[in-house]
């Protein structure tokens, strides 16, 4: 009778065990996947820079550029009215290429005229600076230390050379549609990098 009781109420434990249990999903890895927290703020801790630039190219750099790039007036404008404090922001130019500039392989960019100076914009295959970054509007206390934060930048500009056609000396003096990203300082632009380019049908 006692090892009757006695197994009645491991049954009756086990039953309330297995209620008060959630199931959880599990990983490629066999690790458990948490359900994302809703009250949780958005970051980037456990991403490579990689990882974020490809996941968010879409959503906050190119969606940011399509609703907020620059036409070639209003970066003239800007231009015009020197700031110490650094802006970057993203324009869409249709135009001219006055020139490609090949003269290091590695570093190309495409020369246009904005405002009658020339604007020398970085179309790979390397590109430096955090002008994509930047003007994406992403801020450092999103992510977990400075290192991570500037990593972001290169990781950007080597996710903008996947998505650029290859440029040579065929595109001189043809029309082209460019997005880019660039840092405004002291009226002069630094840093232009591309997202989209493409040429247009003469």
């Amino acid at each position: 009778m006692w090892l009757k009781q006695w197994g009645a109420a491991l049954t009756g434990c086990a039953a309330l065990l297995l209620t008060a249990c959630t199931v959880v999903d599990l990983d490629a890895d066999g690790k458990p996947m948490m359900p994302a927290d809703p009250n949780a703020k958005a970051s980037f801790d456990n991403q490579t820079p990689q990882q974020i630039a490809q996941q968010t190219w879409q959503s906050r750099v190119l969606n940011t550029a399509s609703q907020h790039a620059l036409d070639a007036s209003t970066l003239a404008a800007q231009l015009k009215i020197p700031s110490a404090t650094p802006q970057s922001v993203f324009v869409r130019l249709t135009g001219k290429i006055e020139r490609v500039d090949s003269s290091n392989a590695r570093e190309q960019k495409v020369v246009m005229t904005v405002n009658g100076q020339p604007l020398s914009i970085q179309s790979g295959p390397v590109m430096r600076g955090n002008a994509i970054r930047d003007a994406a509007g992403f801020r450092f206390e999103e992510f977990t230390n400075q290192v991570q934060f500037a990593q972001l930048s290169r990781a950007f500009n080597r996710e903008a050379v996947t998505h650029l056609p290859k440029v040579d000396d065929s595109w001189n003096g043809k029309t082209a549609s460019i997005v880019f990203a660039t840092t405004i300082t002291a009226g002069k632009t630094e840093e232009a990098t591309a997202l989209e380019l493409k040429q247009e049908t003469p």
